[in-house]
């Protein structure tokens, strides 16, 4: 059974995209479109995935929201007759259909944490990051020390993402520091 902060979260994270493809006004969409984002990145901490959420929150809620709004900025806006736009009904029928297959397969989702959750289908794999995490890492959150010993890699592939969006937004804004020596 979902949680009340589930369900809060999940019409959070529904409403901001609907709107983010009806609205008509950039700058609205920019602002709805930042909020989906950190609404995803809420969703992925709760998922227990730190790491996914961290890199959700820098990159969709905050440099592409940066770099949207500078763009936009740096172009002229017109005027809006209306709001919305008018949705394409056989895109929205299809939308439906799809929305409503995948609504009917999350009574099939274990829930967070669950005993009878797939990762507990190899027993071994998962006794040996418990047990043996700290031995190997060093690290004492068992999160943490599978982020960084046994999913290094991965991880540092996400900070040289974090750090590149960076260096691109400090680019774009034209305040790039370099030492000289």
């Amino acid at each position: 059974m979902i949680s009340a902060f589930e369900a809060v979260l999940f019409a959070f994270i529904l409403t901001t995209a609907v709107a983010t493809a009806l609205l008509r006004d950039i700058l609205a969409v920019i602002v709805v479109f930042a909020a989906y984002s950190l609404g995803m990145a809420l969703f992925y901490a709760f998922l227990l995935a730190p790491d996914v959420a961290m890199t959700e929150a820098a990159i969709g809620a905050g440099v592409t929201t940066l770099l949207l709004l500078l763009a936009l900025v740096k172009t002229s806006r017109p005027d809006l007759e209306t709001r919305f736009e008018r949705p394409n009904v056989p895109a929205l029928v299809v939308f439906g259909a799809l929305f409503l297959v995948l609504a009917s397969t999350l009574s099939e989702f274990p829930a967070v944490g669950a005993s009878d959750a797939p990762v507990w289908d190899n027993p071994a794999v998962t006794q040996y990051y418990i047990e043996n995490a700290y031995a190997d890492t060093h690290v004492e959150n068992a999160v943490s020390a599978v982020l960084a010993g046994y999913r290094g890699f991965d991880t540092f592939g996400e900070a040289v993402v974090v750090f590149a969006a960076g260096i691109a937004t400090l680019t774009v804004l034209h305040r790039e520091v370099f030492t000289r020596e």
